[in-house]
């Protein structure tokens, strides 16, 4: 969009100790709150109203900001939706790393993890309608971020180094998979959460009652320790000869 005739703004010396600004009149620490209002904003929108249905005067409104600030940050809809997706897995993950897996014994890590895993899809439904969102779209705008990998990478590191000493240590089975195992505890959750009111009908009884969350948790934690346990051969039996 061409600029007016006005005179350029003049760049004057910084003052000891302050912070020149993104070039939009905002001191840097300015700019990172409204890059964060704007993608909590965001994220509240597209999981409320999936990508079709949200609306950028809504996300604007949500973030107290003028809509021109979101394309100046963001570019268009579709950029700002793929912010959105790698904020709500940056949030994920840097709580993940707080529960410092690498220093602790291996069944209480992997207790630990699936506990948080667990209680962060149920404090956290927004992670979940996005994923949704996303996987109708057939993961085409994850495709594009060049951080989600490495985001990941670590989980998966320290997820297998905590099985190698598992089974140094005896307390777990040779050859689990670290990525199987992580995809195994977020979908007994994720499932009975995503689908807690079709299963609550179905059954006839209230899934999200707070004694049947603890129930599932310790169903959960239960399945997952007893398929680590050594000896435990989850291979499917092979069919007898005809």
């Amino acid at each position: 969009m061409p600029r007016d005739n006005a005179d350029p703004p003049v760049r004057r010396p910084l003052a000891r100790g302050a912070t020149r600004g993104r070039g939009d009149g905002a001191p840097a620490r300015d700019a990172g709150r409204t890059r964060a209002a704007i993608l909590a904003g965001a994220i509240a929108e597209f999981a409320a109203h999936g990508l079709g249905g949200a609306r950028v005067d809504r996300i604007a409104q949500r973030a107290r900001v003028n809509k021109r600030m979101l394309y100046h940050y963001f570019g268009a809809k579709d950029a700002l939706y793929l912010a959105a997706l790698e904020a709500a897995y940056e949030r994920i993950r840097s709580e993940e790393q707080r529960l410092d897996l690498a220093h602790l014994p291996p069944e209480q890590g992997v207790r630990e993890l699936v506990a948080f895993t667990w209680r962060y899809f149920l404090a956290h439904p927004e992670f979940m309608s996005l994923l949704n969102t996303e996987n109708l779209h057939r993961a085409r705008h994850l495709r594009r971020s060049r951080k989600i990998r490495a985001l990941h990478s670590p989980l998966v590191a320290t997820l297998s180094e905590l099985l190698e000493r598992g089974r140094r240590d005896g307390v777990f089975r040779g050859g689990v998979d670290a990525v199987q195992l992580y995809v195994s505890i977020a979908a007994l959750g994720y499932f009975y959460l995503s689908n807690s009111h079709t299963l609550s009908t179905i059954f006839g009884r209230n899934l999200r009652a707070p004694r049947a969350l603890a129930e599932r948790l310790e169903h959960i934690t239960g399945l997952v320790m007893s398929a680590l346990r050594p000896g435990t051969d989850l291979r499917a039996p092979a069919e007898a000869p005809g």
